[in-house]
């Protein structure tokens, strides 16, 4: 642990003073350096590092440190986070300029270049490397024909145009951006992420300059009218693992994707770690906690919610359809946001009309609600269509007699004379005259089964939802009366011999007038003369509320005064009043069913996983430990304070994050990558450990053409191409 609040390795620590009021350094003053003064000390309660330690300084490591006092202390900052310089190239015979730098080193060595590669094993290099294959036999024998000095640069353009060649590159770009074909976790069922590393290798092959190559990947969704390639391009931040396990937390997997998209962009792009100063800050670290969360804010407002729930894939995703599935779902589109918009209208009237519907509930003498008033229909005609003779009576009921079939269907016509029905209820009645009593005429125990009951409105369907039954046989519920399935339906076996009522509700309102002619269709497709013996339809213009036990607690709130009353009562009362509304249940229904239709559409045409952000962007704060649930301050979009700021009137976007990432004076993005370029030509590259440029990681072996190359790739346009050309074609490449 850091002790006395020393810290040597800032230039203000150093430079600074101790607790005692003593310079640490003082530049060209070694006697008044308390550093020097303690690393020589020869008391043990004074000397550094303390014995304790079991760490000694060599005496040519303390008269290194001696020297650079002696000299003004020179300071200078990490060299992977000072802009990259174009170096002079070194004076040379030789006219290319990696050669010129190579050859420099090898000179100081005492050594130079081995001779060219022979033609074969030269062209079988860079075919391979460039192109992923061997070159063919004709490919070799046309090489080998040709004495040209320009036959092996023909060679390498002719490959950098090939097909093969974005083919063989997306090679570790596959690998830099954790690109799989499958979700990983349960089964590792398959995904189609395959269309981004199309696109990749497209852009490849196209040659598409390194920093649009960026921008459409990290930021393509958010670019003026995006085309859908430049969609496609964002999968690049969603090739991460999918978990669809039932019992996952949905937010903790959100968080994950967030975090290792931020990692991902630190090592693909910066070169650095992120990984530790997810969870702490480190005292060796550039990163610290704080900037690994102002830098995930960037990620943290994308349209997903950690849930795999696409259909195998998890939302945002982009349909691939073809135009005549793009029309099909366009349309559904369309209705589900009409769908959507009708229901939030109706939501709107029923809200404000509160007032009116409190008061139309009415209440008794002892402070209950009332029963609502029912008005028998009249019949005007009644009539079976397999053999049963209908009777109408005058108080509405309906008797059947005669032939008993095994199924039957019952159409029964009333004028439509009431204005504003709410609700009808269907009365099953017994009699002595039906077997058992009825209400039913099944022979052995005066059963019926209901199995669909419909209406007309001159000719005009009405839909109809159940409300309650007074008694339904297991099995056999109400609601299944109206859910268009003949063999489903309404039973009360265990309660025969006794009348039962049902009532329901019309889904939208009922025409009045001499040319309404309200026409119900009764069907009985069960058999075993399950069918109806005696029945009466009545209608009630009432408020709906009154149809169904209202819950003792939203009795108590409607006593109250409305005004006394609190907003969450008052939240209480409207949902009660949206939850019994037929007309409200139906728009829902209307609005999930053409949900679920568009869903469907968009499942059956290609689809891959994109990024898009929110509506409303998400507020980012630290994670205690990297816990997704142990929430600490507030942050805002930022990034490391080590590396150049954005523009100050950038916005916090991931497009204003790219677009930095390839700006001028970054100095990593242009070095991290040509450094993989080099690795992915000799091996190794110019910085061993080509994913951290950082303080730990290892330096250059040849700075100076590290930094010539990431200035020429920038200033050449970020061109991707002429890069690899400019490498193979290097005597340093062509070596044997």
């Amino acid at each position: 642990a850091r002790k006395a609040k020393l810290r040597l390795d800032k230039r203000e620590g150093a430079l600074g003073k101790n607790e005692d009021g003593l310079a640490i350094v003082t530049p060209g003053k070694v006697a008044e350096s308390e550093l020097i003064t303690r690393i020589l000390s020869t008391d043990r309660d004074e000397v550094m590092p303390t014995p304790k330690s079991n760490r000694k300084l060599t005496d040519a490591q303390k008269k290194l440190l001696q020297r650079w006092v002696e000299q003004g202390a020179p300071w200078a900052e990490h060299w992977a986070f000072v802009a990259p310089q174009r170096a002079a190239l070194p004076a040379s015979k030789l006219q290319h300029p990696i050669d010129r730098f190579v050859g420099a080193r090898l000179e100081k060595e005492g050594l130079w270049f081995s001779p060219e590669a022979d033609k074969a094993r030269l062209l079988r290099r860079v075919t391979l490397d460039l192109t992923g294959l061997p070159p063919t036999l004709e490919d070799l024998d046309g090489f080998i024909a040709d004495p040209s000095s320009e036959a092996y640069e023909k060679v390498a353009d002719r490959l950098l145009a090939s097909p093969r060649y974005g083919e063989r590159m997306v090679w570790e770009w596959l690998d830099a951006a954790r690109y799989a074909d499958t979700n990983g976790y349960q089964g590792d069922p398959t995904r189609a992420m395959w269309y981004w590393r199309d696109w990749t290798i497209d852009a490849l092959n196209k040659n598409l300059p390194f920093d649009q190559f960026t921008v459409e990947q990290l930021a393509g969704d958010l670019l003026p009218a995006p085309t859908q390639p430049q969609l496609i391009a964002t999968g690049f931040h969603r090739n991460h693992m999918l978990n669809g396990e039932g019992g996952r937390i949905a937010e903790e997997t959100r968080v994950e994707n967030v975090m290792d998209r931020v990692e991902t962009t630190g090592t693909v792009w910066l070169g650095l770690t992120f990984n530790c100063c997810r969870c702490h800050d480190h005292k060796f670290d550039a990163l610290a906690q704080r900037e690994y969360y102002q830098l995930s804010a960037y990620f943290n407002s994308i349209d997903e919610t950690g849930s795999n729930d696409a259909g195998g894939l998890a939302n945002p995703v982009l349909s691939l359809a073809a135009p005549g599935q793009q029309t099909k779902i366009a349309a559904l589109k369309a209705a589900e946001e009409q769908a959507k918009k009708d229901s939030e209208d109706l939501e709107k009237t029923l809200r404000a009309g509160l007032p009116q519907w409190e008061q139309s509930l009415g209440s008794g003498t002892d402070g209950k609600l009332p029963e609502p008033k029912w008005t028998p229909l009249i019949p005007a005609e009644a009539n079976a269509e397999q053999g049963s003779i209908l009777t109408k009576a005058a108080d509405g009921t309906v008797i059947a007699s005669g032939a008993s079939p095994a199924k039957d269907e019952y159409v029964v016509a009333y004028p439509g004379t009431i204005a504003g029905i709410t609700a009808l209820r269907l009365e099953v009645l017994a009699d002595d005259a039906l077997p058992q009593r009825g209400p039913g005429r099944a022979p052995e125990n005066g059963n019926f089964v209901l199995t669909e009951l419909s209406l007309q409105d001159y000719g005009k369907p009405i839909a109809l939802a159940a409300i309650r039954a007074d008694y339904e046989q297991g099995g056999w519920p109400a609601a299944k009366v109206f859910d268009g399935d003949q063999k489903t339906g309404w039973a009360v076996d265990g309660a025969t011999g006794q009348p039962h009522t049902l009532i329901f509700t019309p889904g939208n309102a009922i025409g009045v007038g001499e040319e309404h002619t309200l026409a119900f269709r009764f069907s009985f497709q069960y058999g075993r003369q399950h069918t109806l013996g005696k029945f009466r339809l009545s209608a009630t213009t009432d408020n709906p509320a009154l149809l169904r036990p209202m819950p003792e607690k939203i009795h108590e709130l409607l006593t109250k005064p409305a005004a006394s009353r609190s907003q969450p009562e008052q939240d209480e009362i409207a949902k009660y009043r949206l939850d019994t509304d037929a007309r409200f249940s139906a728009a829902k229904a209307k609005r999930e069913d053409a949900k679920k239709a568009r869903e469907a559409a968009e499942k059956q045409s290609p689809r891959t996983m994109v990024m898009r952000e929110r509506a409303k962007p998400r507020d980012t704060f630290i994670l205690v430990k990297g816990a997704y649930d142990k929430v600490g301050d507030k942050v805002a979009h930022g990034t490391p304070a080590v590396l150049p700021p954005l523009p100050a009137d950038a916005p916090p976007s991931r497009l204003a994050l790219a677009r930095w990432l390839v700006s001028p004076e970054h100095p990593l993005t242009a070095r991290v990558t040509v450094n993989r370029v080099w690795q992915t030509f000799f091996g190794r590259g110019l910085v061993k450990t080509a994913d951290d440029f950082g303080v730990q990681g290892d330096k250059p072996t040849h700075p100076e053409l590290l930094d010539w190359l990431a200035v020429e790739f920038r200033e050449s346009g970020w061109d991707v191409k002429r890069l690899h050309r400019l490498i193979v074609t290097s005597a340093t490449y062509r070596q044997s």
